[in-house]
């Protein structure tokens, strides 16, 4: 098929790192899906659910930016080995806290859960751009970036059919804990990337004011830090909110999840086609504002959640509005990376993932937990996260307009 015809040109040793980026993303998908409903199932309220995932996201936030200058002019496949191993370990670490209430030692386990995602998560884009031909990056950077939908196609089939079938055998807990030993196999993965090229010249360490333009690199991130502020009051709690506003089980959530992952993942893998076919300055703003209208829409369900449609238009409205709002990411990431040129990339990694666990950090800790604590309901504190993504749509299509500017004049190169 032509569609895949972009990926299958992709170096081989480029695509054993994904496939452990894969793994690890396999656990980070079960997690954001189960682990607040477990959490829930152990007696654990909302605003406290929150307190305790926020601690993931500062592992990313305090270490992002000291690892991307780490990472400028060196070979990151340690990094991989670190992540693949650490992830699943620290998950389980997770489970065993929660399930006997040791929340000082699960804040250490979600700290350095997030660690560890980090020294995979940051330097991947980088890795692809510096090993990859110029010709297939966009179908790299594409399907690394699929690695989070297609670990949520495979994880929410899994947890679907088997909790469907003994809810008690195969518990959130349970489920969690098989997914985190089965994503070990990603050190395997990592021992295939036998192959890295040296960093070259440009890529080596220099002075800490003449690497990094840092003009650009704000323009480039600043749209990603207004969205994921608003980001972060919603996605981590969506089946809370399926959970509690529409009492949805457990199995009916994951099947719903495995659709909207389901069509997340064929998006991600079609942004090749879309950017040949009608550009980053049509596809970006477009695809996001439908997200934004259909998550009002499933937002504003709770209004009249005692009416037995109310639970269809949310789940519609979802499983719409995910492929709607990850279609733009692959695209949003090449134009930042090109964007700040090649000596910025290592650091505009770093920061982003510093941006979007930070905001994520702020936003679940003090400002989901705060509102529930008062008794805010899902629907206002959602449709202040369509508020925060509105006012990104837009800082990105002038971030686009300047990308053109930049590319015209000859500033911007595949190189």
């Amino acid at each position: 098929m032509s569609l895949f015809r972009d990926y299958r040109r992709i170096e081989r040793y480029v695509l054993f790192a994904i496939l452990a980026e894969f793994c690890v993303q396999l656990v980070n998908a079960t997690f954001m899906n189960l682990q607040t409903l477990y959490m829930k199932a152990e007696g654990y309220h909302d605003a406290e659910i929150a307190d305790f995932i926020s601690w993931r996201f500062a592992g990313v936030l305090v270490f992002a930016f000291p690892l991307g200058m780490f990472i400028r002019g060196k070979k990151v496949r340690p990094l991989f080995r670190i992540s693949s191993a650490g992830v699943p370990l620290f998950a389980l670490c997770i489970l065993w806290c929660v399930h006997f209430h040791h929340d000082n030692l699960l804040i250490v386990s979600q700290w350095m859960w997030g660690t560890c995602f980090t020294f995979i998560q940051i330097p991947m884009i980088p890795f692809i751009l510096r090993n990859c031909s110029p010709e297939n990056r966009t179908a790299a950077i594409s399907l690394s970036y699929s690695t989070w939908s297609l670990a949520g196609i495979s994880s929410a089939v899994f947890v679907a059919v088997t909790n469907h079938i003994n809810p008690v055998l195969f518990s959130e807990r349970n489920l969690m804990a098989a997914i985190s030993v089965a994503a070990f196999a990603g050190v395997y993965f990592v021992s295939r990337v036998k192959t890295e090229k040296e960093p070259g010249v440009e890529d080596k360490p220099v002075s800490f004011a003449a690497q990094h333009d840092w003009k650009l690199i704000f323009s480039a991130l600043f749209p990603a830090l207004i969205i994921a502020t608003g980001a972060g009051l919603t996605i981590p709690f969506i089946n809370l909110f399926f959970s509690r506003v529409h009492h949805m089980e457990t199995d009916v959530i994951s099947a719903w999840n495995f659709c909207a992952a389901l069509l997340v993942a064929i998006a991600a893998l079609t942004v090749p086609k879309i950017k040949k076919t009608i550009g980053y300055r049509v596809a970006v703003p477009t695809t996001q504002t439908f997200a934004v209208v259909a998550l009002v829409l499933m937002a504003t369900t709770e209004l009249y959640n005692h009416l037995a449609i109310a639970g269809v238009i949310a789940v519609a409205c979802y499983i719409i509005r995910q492929p709607l709002m990850n279609v733009a990411g692959p695209m949003t990431t090449e134009i930042s990376m090109k964007y700040v040129g090649k000596k910025n990339r290592e650091i505009t990694s770093a920061l982003a993932a510093a941006i979007w666990s930070g905001s994520w950090f702020i936003s679940t800790r003090f400002i989901f937990a705060s509102l529930r604590n008062i008794g805010w309901p899902y629907v206002d504190i959602f449709l202040i996260t369509a508020a925060f993504y509105m006012c990104g749509i837009i800082l990105y299509v002038l971030l686009i307009r300047s990308y053109n500017r930049r590319e015209k004049a000859g500033l911007i190169t595949e190189e």
